[in-house]
């Protein structure tokens, strides 16, 4: 009986630090996270294929994020993942696998570390879609 007090005091200290945690963990990700631009835009997209020919899409659009947009004009398919579609095919080129090619995503010319559907999108921005050998 006497075991139970005194554990009593230490799984409530740990409780409340676990609390404590996870409110600064998703403060950090509120304050962190990139602000979506609402409204009307335009934003151009380049396909880069696998011959090095390049074909631009311009979209004006209400929508908050790339994937969105890519998926509501049929640009990309893909499989769904735990960061959004995974895009596998582009333009109606599909990247091979066993190639180890693969469509990166980049804004202006600099690798994006976010995928399609986490990239949000503002006026003017351009975006290139580039069939990629290698991992």
């Amino acid at each position: 009986m006497e075991n139970k007090k005194r554990n009593t005091p230490k799984i409530i200290f740990s409780l409340a630090a676990l609390i404590i945690v996870i409110a600064a963990l998703l403060c950090v990700y509120r304050f962190t996270k990139k602000d979506t631009s609402q409204g009307s835009k335009n934003i151009t997209v380049e396909v880069v294929h696998r011959d090095a020919s390049t074909k631009t899409f311009e979209y004006d659009t209400d929508r908050e994020y790339l994937g969105e947009v890519l998926a509501d004009e049929a640009l990309v398919a893909g499989e769904e993942g735990a960061y959004g579609l995974f895009i596998t095919t582009v333009d109606g080129e599909t990247a091979d696998d066993a190639n180890k090619e693969w469509w990166r995503i980049t804004k202006d010319g600099e690798q994006l570390n976010t995928s399609a559907d986490q990239t949000p999108i503002a006026d003017g921005e351009k975006y290139e879609l580039t069939l990629t050998v290698g991992y």
